[in-house]
């Protein structure tokens, strides 16, 4: 491995998407020493994005921490990377097998994944959602159903009502969020950083909870936020904003022009505003993202993908994870190139800790 390199926890767990569920291929890029990248154990790292081999075409990818997942057009669920934690819900005890795309056996099929530090959710056509793997502190384990214990295969998460969408974040006892003031709000989507949420209503109003060390939540003052608020940064907006991601410590949003918006933490280049550029308090729009579809962070990386299926990357460049073929920082977008991203649209990204994962698909 680099010497210089730099890890982070990862902010994977949202469905960074753009297409529906058109199937395509899945590459990978960055860092694979715990067999993430789903190469084989003899590929420890990409510069470039290369092609995993899988058994039917993928409608979703989830890169995690240090773990990957794979949603097929049939409802399978594949898993590569750390099984540490019981992230891949699936024995892996025969050496390198964990290193290469494995089928988790759930009950019903899938319709929606996601995946987090050490965990992973799948959710089926009836609601019912499925978990593995663990929460962990400083103190180590935590557990996702029960305290202290790691879930080593799909465990149903009992909930009182159907499940529409799943991001990952600490489960432990679902719990129904309270909104002082305000009633049964209706939301229609809701989007998960590192230690933050966004929750966009059908109104589209914007509220936000958790942390803003950095003002990734649009926050006057670095102050972390406890009961969701539609805080400064968004008070009234005139933008009709569809889509939120978080990173560590930044944001992106997505307006319904297309237009890229940053805020939060500025090192490394993960806002994409150019050398120098400085914290944000409120979005900022990133030049020359106009027309983008879909954003998606990593822990301290930033992805678009614009409307003629083309990938961008900007922020840290050290785990590779920005494809560029350099460990580089870019401070400013860049295009995603490569032998296996020639003749193909980019329909989803998805970002862990030190490795990326891309869905792809013919560009006729």
């Amino acid at each position: 491995m680099k010497g210089k390199r730099r890890v982070a926890d990862s902010a994977a767990g949202v469905w960074h998407c753009s297409h529906g569920h058109v199937p395509g291929q899945v590459l990978a890029v960055g860092q694979g020493d715990v067999g993430q990248l789903g190469l084989g154990e003899e590929v420890l790292e990409r510069t470039r994005a290369a092609l995993v081999r899988l058994p039917a075409p993928v409608v979703q990818v989830e890169a995690g921490g240090m773990h990957t997942v794979c949603l097929t057009e049939n409802g399978e669920v594949y898993t590569f990377g750390c099984n540490d934690e019981g992230g891949l819900g699936r024995d892996t005890t025969e050496e390198g097998s964990e290193t290469t795309p494995g089928r988790v056996a759930l009950p019903k099929p899938t319709v929606q994944v996601s995946a987090g530090d050490s965990h992973t959710a799948a959710l089926a056509r009836d609601g019912t959602v499925f978990i593995w793997g663990s929460f962990r502190d400083n103190s180590g384990v935590i557990g996702l159903l029960e305290a202290w214990e790691k879930s080593v295969a799909p465990k149903q998460l009992h909930t009182t009502e159907a499940i529409v969408k799943i991001s990952s974040a600490r489960l432990l006892v679902p719990q129904a969020v309270r909104i002082k003031g305000s009633g049964r709000l209706k939301f229609q989507d809701v989007f998960c950083g590192a230690y933050f949420t966004f929750a966009l209503t059908s109104e589209g109003r914007v509220y936000c909870f958790g942390l803003s060390n950095y003002h990734q939540l649009g926050t006057q003052s670095p102050v972390s936020v406890f009961m969701p608020q539609v805080t400064a940064g968004f008070q009234g907006s005139a933008v009709s904003w569809v889509s939120f991601s978080g990173g560590q410590h930044h944001s992106l949003c997505l307006d319904s022009t297309g237009q890229v918006y940053s805020l939060g933490r500025a090192e490394y280049g993960r806002l994409g505003l150019g050398v120098g550029a400085r914290e944000q308090v409120c979005p900022a729009a990133v030049p020359e993202l106009s027309r983008a579809t879909v954003v998606a962070c990593g822990a301290s990386v930033s992805y678009a993908i614009t409307s003629d299926g083309c990938a961008l990357s900007w922020g840290m460049g050290t785990n590779m994870q920005l494809g560029t073929g350099e460990e580089d920082d870019a401070w400013s977008p860049v295009q995603m190139r490569g032998k296996q991203l020639d003749g193909h649209a980019v329909l989803a990204v998805s970002s862990g800790g030190q490795h990326t994962m891309l869905l792809i698909k013919d560009q006729s």
